[in-house]
């Protein structure tokens, strides 16, 4: 019976920390399948002390959580979206004055970029503001 106890109040605890701000709810992603594993263990435990409604509950548990680790694990890291700029945050982002032509948009874009693509140890999302000033720069020379 205490482990019956014990599960819900876990269960309760991991629905509290999915339904939390982000930080939680991204280490409660963290802990999923650890989590799982241990649910399985305690089963395990019921099972061999003839305690069926608790293994059962905590099987459900494991694979629910065992199966959102895997849909999370398979999604992969999230993409950086960058928001849109005016012209005059455009050229800031690429060191450009007022008035630069496709030409030097361009070769600012390359060579920020040689240091900025996550390829080269740059980060996703200041290439994505790269990506999004420079298109906003060759979109209103059109």
């Amino acid at each position: 019976m205490n482990f019956i106890v014990i599960g819900v109040i876990g269960l309760a605890v991991l629905v509290w920390a999915g339904r939390r701000g982000s930080v939680v709810r991204a280490s409660y992603a963290l802990f999923r399948a650890p989590i799982a594993a241990l649910a399985i263990v305690v089963a395990v435990a019921c099972g061999l002390r003839g305690l069926w409604p608790g293994t059962v509950i905590l099987v459900f548990v494991a694979a629910a959580l065992g199966g959102t680790a895997i849909i999370e694990a398979s999604r992969g890291p999230p993409r950086a979206q960058a928001r849109e700029f005016d012209d005059r945050e455009a050229l800031a982002i690429l060191g450009l004055s007022a008035g630069a032509g496709r030409p030097e948009i361009e070769g600012a874009y390359r060579r920020l970029m040689r240091r900025a693509h996550p390829d080269q140890g740059g980060t996703t999302a200041l290439a994505a503001q790269l990506n999004a000033a420079r298109d906003r720069l060759l979109q209103s020379l059109r």
